[in-house]
């Protein structure tokens, strides 16, 4: 699809360095998934409508610099865990539907989370994050309806990260490891 390679093609252009431009990777990005909204939409019809759960569908992975490009399906009202990204910088981009986006900071010496604000998302919108090893957030589904649909840009591969959740006794943040699926892989 014409589009999806030419959000690939913005995102290798721009993210290059150990701390890239986001803000204007995410106007770019942006403004493609305005202009080509309706082209976007037909194209990824069969991911809005596959009814088969969370899904991340990668787009393009390049090495030097490292970048990964997924597409990521988010079912009606459907939410993650509090997580990090392994160290890595990235940006999401709503491509259909709306998305809540929560920040929070994880202190690295005693493992404690606070939340810093959140975002919410609609096509063309984005968010993105540093490469920070204490940067953790928490991502919605706000449709109760609709299969809402995300492009997310990493510095890297984020085969691996930490989710967490607070214990029963003392409400102490737990980490826990996660290894992230991939559903399949996209043509751009």
């Amino acid at each position: 699809m014409h589009t999806l390679k030419a959000l690939r093609d913005i995102a290798f252009d721009l993210g290059v360095g150990k701390h890239p431009d986001l803000a204007a990777m995410a106007r770019e990005l942006g403004r493609v998934v305005h202009r080509d909204s309706a082209a976007l939409n037909e194209g990824l019809l069969e991911l809005r409508t596959r009814q088969r759960g969370f899904e991340r569908w990668l787009l393009a992975e390049r090495s030097k610099p490292a970048i990964s490009m997924l597409v990521m399906a988010w079912p009606a009202n459907h939410g993650t865990p509090v997580h990090d990204h392994d160290g890595l910088w990235g940006l999401e981009l709503a491509l259909h539907g709306a998305l809540e986006v929560q920040a929070w900071s994880r202190d690295v010496a005693t493992g404690e989370l606070s939340l810093k604000g959140q975002d919410w998302l609609g096509p063309g919108d984005a968010t993105w994050f540093d490469a920070d090893a204490g940067y953790a957030h928490r991502c919605r589904n706000l449709s109760r309806h609709e299969t809402a649909l995300t492009l997310h840009v990493y510095g890297g591969d984020l085969a691996k990260y930490l989710a967490y959740e607070r214990s029963a006794e003392g409400g102490q943040w737990l980490a826990r490891p996660q290894h992230a699926a991939i559903t399949g892989r996209l043509s751009a």
